[in-house]
């Protein structure tokens, strides 16, 4: 052991100056705070609609920029097409406009997620998970969401917000 230990200084002294530290990928104790952080940014959310906190809500997104895409399944695009023939099999939004239906509803809206897997690099994350959207106590939509961040100078903060769209009843 004190050998293998004798060996590996000296092949660290041997590297140029700088190569050990020259690691693009954060510490793993930088990730986990990361994810912590990407965490309080979901958290901050479900209050924000929860509370219909409008602004709130909107602090929490890229200001510039950004997508929010709105997929639905196939046999919900189907059903749509029959009860509304200019349906859309993707919708394009905008937080924005979330922002606004959240903030105007009058209804309690509970979006709630489960099977949350995330990852980044300290810089940007991604998360996925299944959702059931809430209102007043009744499920009203289903399906798979991702999410897009980026961490600025203020933070992490929603870049884009993708999810697939399985409205119940359809």
């Amino acid at each position: 052991m004190k050998q293998a230990l004798m060996y590996l200084s000296v092949a660290l002294m041997t590297l140029p100056l700088g190569a050990i530290a020259q690691s693009s990928a954060p510490a793993p104790d930088q990730l986990s705070q990361d994810t912590v952080d990407v965490q309080h940014v979901m958290n901050a959310y479900h209050k924000a609609v929860e509370t219909h906190d409008g602004a709130r809500l909107a602090s929490l997104f890229v200001p510039q920029g950004g997508a929010w895409l709105n997929v639905l399944s196939d046999p919900a695009f189907a059903h749509m097409r029959v009860v509304k023939p200019g349906t859309t099999k993707i919708r394009v939004s905008s937080y924005q406009d979330f922002v606004k239906y959240v903030s105007q509803s009058k209804s309690h809206l509970d979006p709630q997620h489960d099977h949350l897997t995330i990852q980044s690099d300290g810089t940007i994350a991604t998360l996925y998970f299944d959702y059931v959207f809430m209102v007043d106590g009744k499920p009203t939509n289903k399906g798979s969401e991702t999410w897009q961040l980026v961490k600025g100078e203020n933070g992490w903060r929603i870049a884009t917000i993708i999810y697939s769209s399985n409205p119940v009843g359809v």
